[in-house]
This record gives C-alpha cells, structure tokens and sequence, in this order.
C-alpha cells in the first residue's frame, strides 16, 4: 500500500484551530489551550463540514440531463460531475471543497477528543466526547460517498478506502495509507458505537445543528443500510423514529396546502428547526440552492421536467396516481416545484447570500441543508426489512411514508405493488417496463423510453428474480427514495449500492453509459491530493 506525506489534508486545520475560532485567535499551538467545557463545545461547532456534496452527486446522478447548448452551466463543477469527468474546479461546490471540507472537521473532532482525553476524559465531558466520535465518522462517510465505490463485502478487503483521520497532526510530515474499504467501514461503524450511547441533548443550545440522539441514530440507521447490517439498520432506525414514527414524518399536507403559495416560504419552512422530521441540518456555502431554485441558473444540466420529472420521479406515474391530480391526491411533492422546466425542484432549499462586502455585492452564496430526518430513516427501515424478505413490514412503512407524502389516504398492498411496478403487461396496463435500450442496457432519459424502474445489480448481497414480490417492493421503495432525496445526492448513492446502470445524454454526441463495472462510480480524488502522492482512483483509458 502506498504511503504519502499528506500535509495537502491536515496543515489548514492546523491554521484554521488558530484563526477561525475567536477563542483560540492569540495562541499559534492551542491544542494544550482547549482544556474546559466552554472551549469544546465551541470546537465542535466547527466539526460539521462547511461544503457539501449535494450538487456534485446530483449532477452525477440520472437526476439531471443536458438541456442543451441554448443554456449555460452556472459553475464548472456542475458540468464536469456531469460529464463524469475528473473535477479541476475549486469552488465551493467541487470535488475539492468537500474533500476539504470533510476533513477538517474531522480534524476539529481530533482536537476534541483529544482535548477531553488530556482532561482525564470525566463523565462530565462524556456527550461531548459522544458528539465528536459521530462527527468523525459522518465526516469519512461523506468522503466515502464521494470518492469511494459502492461497498460491497464481497471485494471490500480489496477495493481502496480512504485515510481515516484518528488523532491531531503533530508532525509536519505525516504519512497517510489509503487503506480499503473494509478497513474504512470498520472505523466509521466503531466511532458510531462508541459514540451513540454517549449522546445527550442536554448539552445543545441548539440540538437541530448537533448531533443529537434522533440524528445520531438516523445517521447509524442509514450507514449499517450502506454497510449492509440490515438489523443494525433496523434497530438504529427503531431507536431514532420511537413507538410511534408518524411523530417525526414531515407534514406535507401542511407545507403545501396550508403554507403560502411562496418559494421562500416554503424552502424555509421546509428546513425549519421546530420541524419534527428535520434531524440533523447543516449549513454550507455552496450554489445548489440557486441551481436547484427558483432561478434560471445553471439550466444546461438538471432535473428537467418533461424527460424526468414526469417519468421518472415525483411526477412520474405511481402508485399515488398521475402529477396532475388534484392536490389532495396526488404526491404532495409534485404539487410543490418551482423553477425552469429544465430545472424543476422541490421547494426545498433557498439560495441565501452571505455579504463580506455589501458595497460591492461580494460575498457566499449559502444554503441550510436537512442532511438526516425522518422519513428517510423510515425508508432505510424499510429497505432493510424489504432485503432481509420481510416484506410485510416493509410494506407497512411504506404506507407511513404515503400516509404523509401522499393525499387520499391512499395505502398501498403487494398486490398494487405488484400491479404499479411489476412486469410489464401492455394487455392489462399493469406493471413497468425497465428502462434499458432492449438489450438490457441502459439508455438516457427520454419521454419516449424513460422509466422510474431500472435493472438492479446489488452489491455482494442477493435478492429474488426481476418480478417476484421482493424486487417489486424493492423497485418502489426506491422509487421513494429518489423522490425523498432529491437535491441531497442521495440517488447517487443509491446508484452505486444497487449497481444500476444509467446514461447521461450528451448533446450532439452519444450518450454516455455508465455501467456496473465503470470505475467512474467513485469520484476522483483531488489534483493536489493526487499530486502529493495518494493513490488516485482508477479511470479506464
């Protein structure tokens, strides 16, 4: 395995212990500094990453589509995620910024811990010492999410992880291994539980933007899904939603119905932190609120509305009924999208801009992200069950999730399961086609082949034949996900667990396929990474 001297990672988060935190502004080596309760739990604020990955993996994903050369991309990593193609962009939004970003804060939860290690580690500093360790290990799935393939048991001891930051930098030259996955997977899944017993809402002014008990357990919920520890995911995701989960699904019905007819009004309801579905929020400087907004920006790529809007996710025909119901009926998402037909969204995330210098208009663009609540917990519970062939409580949450999502009261049955994502009949109407080019391959986004079902490849791990109950099941619920994790790069993820091909269409050019066995599914790690001696993911030449 190859080592490096990574200084590229860890020498800013040195610098940024010195001078983003007013604290610790006037000492230049502050880690013997960080030595009461007070100056933690400041520290910790800075343990959640300032960038996300929302826009990149959205782009990644097939939930955008080249609108043409009539519009314009609003950054240069919108387009080159897109395109597949290795990121040279630094902006806020780019490969670079996360990976900076990530681990950062995992240095900042370092110097906690560490911190409370030199106190004598008291009970006193237990929920913070708790709050750390999940830092850590969301700040690796993150990177994992972005840069690394899939997981997959069956190759993980031999398919490449990344660094996973332990304990502060006290050399100047430190050296790093890559690692696998499995190696990856292990320390993430050991901080978690570690850290899950340890956490207590007590100590948060403001728990929605901390890890508090319903995220932590969220957050565990869906990486033992990704990890594929189906009862894992079902006990954490039991622990986060209680004995009565309807208690933390969001209210769709009052979002759309009863809230104003307003995009900012919505968006900020949406990320509201009085909001019983809403775990975990984060902020980030990043440009997605406006991509993904109300705005005409960035149109040459996005979620356009007739190719895949109205086929494939929250206007596509299912069981909830066809997009143009009336409100009361349909899916409530579908009746709550603004922007462009190139770029139709959900009224989740407002662009806010951050003035360093109102005179001259400069500053960050901005956005408050919901990163874990619950209804995709619900979902990762129901996925688990639907896996493991418990398909009865699977079924179950997924009439929660359209109990909420969905008007009518509609309740869904195997058997209209079966009818809406089954094999296809042209006779009867019932079932789905696939959507592949004839051949089992995949195709891009049309109106003509386009649909919300996709040929399945799980990773290491098996499920009945194409058309059994099972794999009905499976197809809607991610049918759901899709729509739940909309301009939150979670189909991406999904892409990769469930080994679905996909195309991104190209205008002027063929589409471009990205297959099961295409390295690209893992992001390439950034130039100076790359330049200081890590490994760099492969790419086929």
């Amino acid at each position: 395995m190859k080592k490096l001297n990574l200084v590229y990672i860890f020498a800013t988060s040195l610098l940024a212990l010195t001078s983003c935190d007013d604290f610790l502004d006037k000492v230049p080596d502050d880690r013997a500094e960080v030595n009461t309760e007070d100056k933690i739990s400041k520290l910790l604020v800075s343990a959640y990453a300032g960038n996300n990955s929302n826009l990149i993996l959205e782009m990644s994903s097939d939930n955008a589509r080249d609108n043409g050369t009539s519009y314009d991309f609003d950054a240069l990593e919108q387009e080159e995620a897109y395109l597949w193609k290795d990121q040279t962009s630094t902006d806020n939004d780019a490969a670079q910024s996360v990976w900076d970003a990530c681990y950062m804060a995992a240095a900042h939860a370092n110097q906690a811990l560490a911190a409370i290690e030199d106190m004598g580690n008291p009970a006193s500093l237990s929920a913070y010492r708790g709050e750390a360790l999940l830092c850590r290990a969301w700040a690796h799935f993150q990177l994992a999410n972005v840069f690394c393939l899939g997981y997959n048991p069956a190759t993980a001891d031999k398919d490449m992880g990344l660094p996973y930051s332990l304990a502060p930098e006290t050399q100047v030259k430190p050296d790093y291994q890559r690692g696998t996955m499995a190696e990856l997977y292990k320390h993430i899944s050991d901080d978690i539980d570690e850290g899950l017993p340890l956490i207590n809402d007590k100590i948060y002014t403001a728990p929605k933007y901390h890890f508090n008990k319903n995220a932590a357990y969220a957050f565990a919920a869906r990486f033992n899904l990704f990890y594929q520890k189906w009862d894992k995911c079902i006990e954490y995701a039991n622990a986060a939603l209680g004995s009565n989960p309807a208690n933390f699904l969001r209210n769709w019905y009052h979002l759309v119905v009863e809230t104003a007819s307003d995009y900012e009004t919505r968006c900020n309801a949406y990320i509201n932190a009085s909001e019983n579905a809403n775990f975990l929020l984060q902020t980030a400087a990043s440009s997605s609120g406006y991509i993904f907004g109300a705005w005409n920006l960035g149109t040459r790529y996005g979620h356009d509305q007739t190719n895949i809007t109205r086929i494939e996710t929250y206007r596509a025909p299912g069981i909830w009924g066809a997009w143009d119901s009336p409100v009361n009926v349909g899916l409530y998402m579908s009746h709550s999208c603004w922007g462009p037909v190139q770029t139709l969204n959900i009224s989740k995330y407002y662009g806010y801009f951050e003035y360093t210098d109102k005179v001259n208009g400069v500053g960050y663009r901005r956005n408050v992200y919901v990163q874990l609540c619950g209804d995709e917990t619900l979902l990762c519970r129901a996925e688990a069950y639907a896996v493991k062939g418990d398909l009865t409580n699977a079924l179950k949450d997924m009439n929660l999730w359209l109990s909420t999502n969905t008007g009518s009261g509609l309740q869904a049955t195997q058997e209209l399961v079966n009818q809406r994502y089954g094999t296809y009949n042209e006779e009867e109407g019932t079932g789905m086609k696939y959507m592949d080019d004839g051949n089992g391959g995949p195709i891009a986004a049309s109106a003509e082949k386009g649909s919300a079902k996709k040929h399945l490849h799980p990773l290491g791990f098996t499920i009945d034949k194409e058309g059994s109950d099972q794999e009905n099941m499976i197809q809607f619920i991610l049918h759901m996900r899709r729509c739940q994790t909309m301009q939150e790069g979670g189909r991406w993820c999904d892409i990769k667990r469930w080994g679905i091909e996909i195309a991104h269409n190209r205008e002027g050019q063929p589409d471009d396929k990205l297959l099961l066995d295409d390295p690209r599914r893992a992001l390439q790690l950034p130039a100076d990474v790359i330049s200081a001696g890590l490994t760099p993911n492969p790419r086929n030449k």
